[in-house]
């Protein structure tokens, strides 16, 4: 396992971050693994020397981080690990169920304390960019939650540039801690993150955690899994024309290697400038092990030229743009009545 700082912070993760969406209970989503299921799966994550370990509250509406809590208890020593969990979205249907109001923020660290059965996290993260409540406001809070010893650490996910830009300044000019952790989805069906967002991380000395490395299974070739098969948005991110070409080369690449496209679609992420650490969302042992494999994967010019070619700029994945992103076809040609013009 290769070690890095995440970011210009002090703390060391590993290379690969054990995602752990798919650990919980099957009642919140059908593809969700129980506690039985899931030990297996971190066990061999640990064994092969990862230490960062990636929970949110959301994930089986809580149940998740209790599963993933009772294991690293089981199978770990607390300062060994590198435990992030994350904030935002609703866990009930009440008022202030949800959100980044300092209200929620206290209650959100303090419930998932309790669930995870740790006296703190490493990194407490935004789910997302709350645009309804002050960033001043977020950002005092989760200060208070480090300053408190609940959290060593604070980071986000998942937002505009710009947004970010916002928090960083916020912090700045308040003396709060900033954020050391950006967790976004960066694969090679979708690299939009690479034009601003990733270099801003760089800029500003904040490590980069990707997730999303196999485009929810376009890019292992496992498009009939039964996430993508009950789950919309994989159809909704991936399911235009540009992806699928992309998943062919890849497979391509993979074919000539002799090895499976997931390796050479992950080798491809943990290839990219400024990414400190991937997140591996693994069903199986064996399906960890292609990330394992990845590390040690070097693609060649051509390899990675084979990649790229078919890539195509699209909307940005994010909640501001869900159900609106326009799918990478060409457009329908319109008169110039329809657009509201007329011939010259």
């Amino acid at each position: 396992m290769e070690y890095v700082r995440l970011g210009q912070s002090g703390l060391k993760v590993s290379r690969l971050c054990l995602g752990t969406m798919n650990m919980g209970t099957p009642d919140w989503k059908p593809w969700i693994f129980d506690e039985a299921q899931s030990e297996p799966i971190v066990r061999h994550a640990l064994e092969a020397g990862v230490n960062f370990i990636d929970l949110a509250d959301f994930y089986s509406t809580g149940v998740g981080e209790e599963v993933v809590g009772r294991i690293l208890k089981r199978l770990a020593r607390r300062e060994e690990l590198v435990v992030t969990t994350k904030v935002g979205y609703d866990m009930g249907a009440y008022q202030n169920a949800g959100g980044h109001s300092r209200k929620h923020v206290m209650d959100g660290i303090d419930g998932s304390l309790k669930r995870l059965g740790m006296e703190y996290v490493d990194i407490f993260m935004l789910h997302y960019f709350d645009v309804n409540t002050p960033v001043e406001e977020t950002m005092g809070a989760l200060d208070d939650i480090v300053r408190a010893g609940k959290a060593r650490y604070i980071g986000v996910s998942t937002m505009y540039t710009w947004q970010f830009a916002k928090i960083m300044q916020a912090c700045e000019k308040n003396g709060w801690h900033k954020p050391i952790n950006m967790q976004l989805q960066l694969n090679a069906a979708y690299r939009e993150e690479e034009r601003e967002m990733v270099p801003y991380c760089v800029d500003q000395g904040v490590g980069v955690s990707v997730f999303s490395p196999l485009a929810r299974g376009l890019l292992s070739s496992d498009p009939n899994s039964t996430r993508n098969q009950t789950d919309f948005f994989t159809a909704q991110m991936y399911g235009d024309t540009a992806s699928r070409e992309i998943a062919a080369s890849v497979a391509r690449v993979a074919r000539a290697r002799g090895v499976t496209p997931a390796q050479i679609a992950q080798a491809w992420v943990l290839d990219r400038a400024g990414v400190s650490s991937m997140l591996v969302g693994a069903d199986t042992p064996a399906q960890f092990d292609s990330a394992l494999a990845a590390l040690e994967t070097k693609l060649t010019d051509d390899e990675r030229f084979e990649i790229d070619r078919n890539y195509t700029p699209c909307d940005l994945i994010n909640d501001y743009t869900a159900g609106r992103r326009v799918p990478r076809e060409p457009r329908p040609a319109q008169t110039l009545a329809e657009v509201g013009m007329e011939a010259a």
